[in-house]
């Protein structure tokens, strides 16, 4: 792969020069792709210069800003590698990654210096101001970056133990960015809001990597706020958008939902889970087309999309795998499942990580045994037409009498029923069945709450009977993790 396929910056320096390519919302200020790449072949020289070199790890505590975007650049020029810290994080846990990824430097926002811990290392933040500059032109910077270098090292939530760093490869920026421009449709004129954290696969590759290979524009917000987002989607031209459902139900609950322009967006991307039906009809009566896919950090991460048109009518499908992606469901007995039958899915191409850093094991139980598929861990079908379904986690399933129960399956039902937010169902141990349901369940403001028989007699009428959970209980809010998905762990371990 040639330099210039890694480096987008010096390309659209060449293209497209004046083009706006960032903009961070909260001070205003823009950065054109001259000044960006500028911007990154200075920062690549100011490592150069620090002694840091290919490989060596440069972590950044920080919110996105435009000095994050112009370190992604110098990361892609040079070959250093970019750590993104979680700054929801306490510092024992930020240790705790730090003594892993042993970065070389660690650059922080101030307003989050009290998180490290080690100060021997810390440079602010600001200071790589001092160290570009917007308008000299300098030749382009050359790390001898090759496709399987290292790009980032992006660290999972830690929900189910500590966390994992993820590997992310130039060679898997590069062939998500094609799976997702074949899938949507991004090119220069594509306009988004980022509301993503840096800290999660979502804030840099679901859209603002593709869409900078791609010459577009990224206007950058800080901190997700449903009513500004609802503004912004007018004043900034957006056509394509990224949220989770928990981000766009609190935007359709704002006064400004329905006098809000969307007429340049052409649809809104939602992962992390299946957005309900309600939500995607209250989108679709303001002429709002919402795509449903699926991704996860060791893989793309975009990987699966569901057509627009078939939002309803496939309701809780994630679609098709994308261009590049090859796809098994395998049985426990590592056949091939049929159609309608559950499997795990396995997940093959260029866009699958070598391996978790520095974790020789939890890389090799990872991938299927002749090391060629990466075993996600999500338990799907597929039916008569080819749509995959996601069944559930396979951490999530427990077993009941002998019985393989998914708690997806019966959110799914629990979630149609009036008055109800959402709901988690968790296995806890029963001394008869082994293991039963617990559901813990959100509801609306107002809502009518019915007996636990009444909702026991409603999930009867769609699923099997080991499947009805025997507890129920109420919150008035279900506990979220950084990423904005029900945090099932926390609920597992409080109410077990």
């Amino acid at each position: 792969m040639s330099q210039y396929r890694l480096d987008w910056f010096t390309k659209w320096a060449i293209y497209r020069p004046e083009k706006p390519a960032i903009k961070d919302q909260q001070t205003g200020e823009v950065l054109n792709y001259r000044q960006l790449n500028n911007s990154g072949n200075h920062l690549s020289l100011w490592f150069e210069s620090l002694g840091y070199k290919k490989g060596d790890r440069i972590a950044v505590l920080a919110e996105f800003c435009l000095e994050y975007i112009a370190l992604y650049a110098a990361a892609q020029k040079s070959g250093i590698v970019l750590v993104p810290l979680n700054y929801r994080l306490s510092a024992t846990e930020l240790e705790y990654i730090l003594g892993e990824a042993q970065p070389g430097c660690i650059l922080y926002e101030d307003k989050f210096s009290h998180l490290l811990i080690d100060k021997e290392k810390i440079k602010p933040l600001t200071d790589i101001r001092n160290h570009w500059n917007f308008d000299e032109l300098i030749p382009a910077f050359n790390g001898d970056v090759e496709e399987d270098d290292a790009l980032l090292i992006l660290y999972t939530s830690g929900s189910s133990g500590l966390p994992k760093g993820v590997l992310y490869t130039h060679k898997m920026t590069f062939w998500n960015s094609i799976n997702t421009a074949m899938s949507l449709v991004i090119n220069s004129n594509t306009h988004t809001i980022n509301v993503m954290p840096p800290f999660h696969t979502g804030g840099w590759n679901v859209l603002l990597a593709p869409i900078l290979h791609h010459g577009g524009y990224v206007c950058m917000v800080k901190k997700f706020d449903p009513y500004l987002v609802n503004e912004l989607m007018s004043s900034e031209s957006v056509t394509v958008f990224m949220g989770v459902p928990t981000m766009l139900h609190m935007m359709a609950q704002q006064d400004n939902f329905t006098h809000s322009n969307f007429d340049t967006l052409l649809y809104i991307i939602v992962g992390g889970e299946p957005m309900p039906i309600p939500l995607i009809e209250q989108y679709d009566a303001l002429g709002v087309a919402i795509r449903q896919g699926y991704g996860m950090t060791e893989v793309g991460p975009n990987l699966t999309s569901l057509p627009e048109q078939d939002a309803i009518r496939k309701k809780g499908s994630i679609g098709w795998p994308n261009f590049y992606v090859d796809i098994r469901v395998v049985k426990d007995d590592g056949t091939d499942a049929n159609i309608d039958e559950t499997g795990e899915l396995w997940l093959k191409g260029p866009m699958v990580m070598p391996a978790y850093w520095n974790n020789t094991d939890l890389t090799e139980m990872a991938f299927s045994p002749d090391g060629q598929w990466f075993k996600s861990g999500d338990l799907v079908r597929r039916d008569d037409e080819g749509y995959i379904f996601v069944v559930d986690r396979l951490k999530n399933m427990y077993i009941s009498g002998g019985e393989n129960v998914y708690p997806a399956e019966i959110e799914r039902v629990i979630n149609t029923i009036e008055g109800v937010s959402e709901s988690v169902v968790i296995g806890v141990k029963d001394a008869r069945w082994g293991e039963v349901g617990k559901a813990i369940i959100a509801w609306r403001p107002g809502a009518n709450i019915p007996s636990d028989e009444r909702i026991r007699d409603n999930i009867a009428t769609q699923l099997a009977k080991f499947k009805i959970p025997k507890y129920f209980m109420s919150l008035e809010e279900l506990p979220k993790n950084d990423a904005g998905k029900l945090d099932r762990a926390k609920l597992k371990k409080l109410y077990s």
